[in-house]
């Protein structure tokens, strides 16, 4: 397996949904719901038979609506398809019964529609728009950027603004990201070694950090809470922070793994926390505090101190805290292709090994607290 998505629109239960890669078998979805009082993990399976699941995606606004990218093989050729289904009703919010005899029920996702690539290529990955109301959504098809309007209860989806890639040679996206910020009109892209910003509205390239990574850039993120700031990592093993104003230099980079990091994730909550999974199969934690939206630590207002607390204080807030790694997780024996932040939970998060094996983890205990008191 190597696709992971938090569901999006539930904030109430913690929910993972995961996507099979199998040649043999018919490929699956697997809802995975975490009881963290009981610390029990609850799984539905739903049938995906359309092929191999390389990318899956929640919408924002719809817990039951999800989007995947799959194999298709035809005349011999295989193609990356996108498509929008619905899980079945019952199956929407997360619950903490889990059936009696799973292998008897196994239910099948309802198809809304397909993200029509036939012109435009492989597609690599489907965006929803942040904070929208699930109806408009991006793929990255080969070398184009499409803009599908989902309509009529998402069962057409309408192609309403395309961009491609201009260049030499064979030009490729690898991953993309929506940004919550600038009302949701910006999407950030990584081909090859690049990384490029895109207007939505014109669908024109706003800014372009040319060599990002020594090697081919795998995945992007952006801060949560800084508007300018971006995250991205790769096959040179490092991941690295940009200000999109200035992109000349990386703010910050990360050096922590020993082979390429697939994943980059920021907390959705607390932009100081970095998840990152890498092929050398190890989960890193780090604390990227000094570029976080509290990089003096959480502001203490100042009638609630003494004089002497006073003058202490004073002295604390003058430097950054430092940056470090919080925890190295190594419980995966394979590749981790993916780590996801919880949306319900800020303090969980879960991995995924191309094995099949998903890990849900918690933010170290002292740390959090460290981070809210």
């Amino acid at each position: 397996a190597r696709a992971l998505t938090p569901q999006t629109a539930e904030t109430d239960a913690i929910r993972f949904l995961v996507g099979t890669q199998s040649l043999r078998y018919d490929n699956q979805i697997h809802i995975i719901d975490f009881d963290d009082e009981n610390n029990i993990i609850n799984k539905n399976v739903l049938l995906h038979q359309v092929g191999e699941i390389w990318h899956i995606s929640t919408s924002p606004a719809d817990k039951g609506v999800l989007a995947t990218c799959y194999n298709k093989t035809s005349d011999s050729k295989v193609m990356t398809c996108a498509a929008v289904w619905r899980m079945p009703k019952e199956l929407e919010s997360g619950s903490h019964e889990s059936p009696d005899d799973s292998s008897s029920n196994t239910q099948t996702l309802e198809l809304l529609c397909h993200l029509d690539n036939t012109a435009h290529g492989n597609m690599a990955c489907v965006m929803w728009e942040p904070m929208g109301d699930g109806k408009k959504v991006i793929s990255l098809a080969d070398n184009n950027i499409l803009l599908w309007d989902l309509q009529e209860s998402s069962t057409k989806a309408v192609l309403s603004s395309s961009a491609a890639l201009e260049g030499k040679g064979q030009l490729k996206f690898t991953s993309g990201r929506w940004s919550p910020h600038h009302n949701c009109t910006q999407i950030a892209t990584a081909n090859d070694t690049t990384v490029r910003g895109w207007d939505t509205r014109s669908m024109r390239q706003i800014y372009c950090i040319e060599n990002a990574h020594g090697q081919l850039v795998r995945d992007l993120d952006f801060n949560p809470n800084k508007q300018y700031y971006l995250a991205s990592c790769g096959d040179d093993c490092k991941v690295k922070f940009w200000d999109t104003r200035n992109v000349t230099e990386p703010v910050k980079t990360l050096e922590e793994h020993s082979h390429w990091v697939w994943n980059v994730r920021y907390n959705h909550s607390h932009d100081q926390l970095i998840l990152t999974g890498s092929s050398d199969s190890r989960v890193i934690l780090s604390n990227m505090v000094s570029i976080s939206s509290e990089p003096f630590g959480h502001m203490v207002d100042d009638d609630e101190l003494s004089d002497q607390e006073d003058q202490h204080q004073e002295e604390k807030i003058k430097e950054p805290l430092q940056d470090s790694v919080i925890a190295t997780y190594e419980e995966h024996e394979d590749s981790v292709y993916a780590v996801e932040w919880s949306s319900a939970d800020p303090w969980l998060f879960a991995s995924l090994s191309y094995d099949g094996r998903l890990v849900i983890n918690r933010v170290p205990r002292a740390l959090k607290y460290h981070i809210l008191l």
